[in-house]
């Protein structure tokens, strides 16, 4: 496989840029390189508005579903309703989301993180 892709556009070598410049920031702020997961579990739990060292596996699940529901509100997919008595925002769906492979769900959602990191 060529280390360089001449099939690439514009866009994606510049998407590819914006991608890497935000795992970067996160990494100098947290002290490892996150992967997609790692992404959304911070922006998680920077919508919550809670650190802390541990989270149990449920709460991290809860997280991740919060930054998806959040990334995914800037298309029309969710509309966030309120946070409950803890503080948890909460989102309801309004409309169909798009049948994508698991490629394409990922690329959507890096092209989401991006947004969201470069709008802080």
């Amino acid at each position: 496989m060529p280390l360089l892709n001449e099939q690439k556009t514009n866009d994606d070598s510049d998407f590819a840029l914006r991608w890497y410049k935000v795992r970067n920031r996160v990494r100098d702020d947290f002290g490892q390189r996150p992967d997609l997961n790692a992404m959304l579990f911070i922006i998680g739990m920077n919508e919550v508005g809670v650190v802390k060292e541990v989270w149990e596996k449920e709460e991290k699940q809860n997280l991740m579903h919060v930054a998806i529901c959040k990334l995914l509100s800037a298309d029309g997919y969710f509309k966030f309703i309120g946070e409950d008595e803890e503080g948890w925002p909460h989102y309801e769906a309004i409309k169909e989301k798009p049948e994508l492979n698991l490629k394409e769900q990922e690329v959507l959602l890096k092209r989401k993180i991006v947004e969201y990191f470069e709008s802080l």
